[in-house]
């Protein structure tokens, strides 16, 4: 029977992301487990558009925003489920393909179990899975769990 001692949630902050890491803190605390929720900003951030393009700085910049938010958006996901005060919860946040930067995460930090949405914020229908769960279902070495 799986008894996981380290459990990835992967967010986007959408309410399927919420459901899943509901889930995932309540797994957490039934076995004693570890909870790292985990965010990656898309790195599809464009330079250039057309003939138009930001310099280096304002990119670099722009990424130090993006991260600040997202640390600051997960600190306050977390505070809207009580239970995560009843378990051990690390939080992360990185940027590149969200799919493969939760693989990545799987190994570094040997996952035994990844609570992941069906769906997320860019949900394009309400019966198909997502993209990235899909394939972080399809590639994950660990048993994933699908939420609804």
């Amino acid at each position: 029977m799986l008894k996981p001692t380290k459990i990835l949630v992967p967010t986007d902050f959408s309410e399927y992301s919420d459901k899943a890491l509901r889930q995932g803190l309540d797994i957490a605390k039934q076995y004693g487990s570890q909870v790292y929720l985990f965010h990656v900003i898309h790195d599809d951030v464009r330079q250039c558009v057309i003939d138009y393009c930001i310099t280096d700085e304002v990119m670099r910049q722009v990424e130090e925003q993006m991260m600040a938010a997202a640390k600051e958006n997960i600190q306050k996901q977390l505070e809207r489920f009580p239970q995560a005060k009843e378990v051990e919860v690390f939080t992360d946040v990185a940027k590149g393909v969200p799919s493969e930067a939760i693989l990545k995460e799987e190994k570094k930090k040997g996952i035994d179990l990844i609570v992941i949405a069906s769906l997320g914020r860019t949900g394009l229908a309400k019966y198909i899975i997502g993209s990235v769960a899909r394939n972080v279902l399809k590639g994950a070495k660990c048993p994933v769990l699908l939420t609804k």
